[in-house]
Formats: structure tokens, C-alpha cells, sequence
């Protein structure tokens, strides 16, 4: 049983609009992941979220935020595409570096990583594309 295949959304640079469409991916996953993995699948959602908004789209409400989710027994797998210029995440510092602690930019990419199974770039580092298996 699949449920959500193929979700397509597309929403303003706007954090209330991302808090909904997150929330909405978190009832779709509730089923099928243990409540952890759900709690590791919003949490990365949201910050993706986020940085797509606010680093990607600078907050400029003529852009957007194209989201597509697939959710399935096994795993889930959400896209997120901002207009914006792009980046290169090998360029963001590693905020566990003795340099860098006190500084903030860096983190949520962290906490992404660990939270889900998969994280890759895709369009110049415009689009993230997180993967989160079920535990068996």
C-alpha cells in the first residue's frame, strides 16, 4: 500500500505556508514510521524548509518552493526546489570544527544528514532530495 505517491506542491517563500504543507507530510508518514522516525522526518522537512525560503529564496514572495513527496511503507523520499542561485554543500562550513562552533551557519545541513538515511543535491544545489528507510 502506497499512500501520498506523487504529491506535488508548490507554495510562496512564506514559513506559515511551509509549516502546513510540513505538517501535512508528518500525518502522511505517521502511519507507516515509528514515531522517532516520524519526529526525523519532520524535523528535516522543516529545516529544508527553511533554508529553501530563506537561504535559497531570500524571502522574496515572488519566488517559490516546489515540494514532491512520495510516501510508502518502506520509506520516504521528499524533493524541494527553490529559485534560488544555488549553492555547493561541500561549501558550507562544518559547524563541529573547533572554528566554527559559535558560529551558526552549517547546522541544520547537520542535523539533516543525521536524520535521514539519504540527503543529496541535485539543480546546482538548488533542489534536496531526503530519503528517510523504515527501521525494520
Amino acid at each position: 500500500m502506497t499512500i501520498n505517491m506523487g504529491q506535488h506542491h508548490v507554495i510562496p517563500s512564506d514559513l506559515e505556508a511551509a509549516r502546513t504543507l510540513q505538517e501535512a507530510i508528518e500525518v502522511a508518514v505517521k502511519p507507516f514510521f515509528e514515531e522517532s522516525e516520524a519526529f526525523a522526518i519532520k524535523m528535516a522537512v522543516e529545516e529544508s524548509l527553511v533554508n529553501a525560503i530563506k537561504h535559497g529564496n531570500q524571502m522574496d514572495p515572488s519566488k517559490f518552493v516546489r515540494v514532491e513527496y512520495d510516501v510508502s511503507p518502506e520509506e520516504v523520499q521528499v524533493h524541494i526546489t527553490d529559485e534560488g542561485p544555488g549553492f555547493n554543500p561541500e561549501d558550507v562550513p562544518d559547524p563541529t570544527a573547533p572554528e566554527n562552533l559559535e558560529r551558526p551557519c552549517g547546522r541544520g545541513l547537520l542535523l539533516i544528514r543525521y536524520y535521514m538515511s539519504d540527503v543529496s543535491f541535485r539543480n546546482n544545489g538548488r533542489t534536496i532530495v531526503l530519503t528517510k528507510r523504515r527501521k525494520k
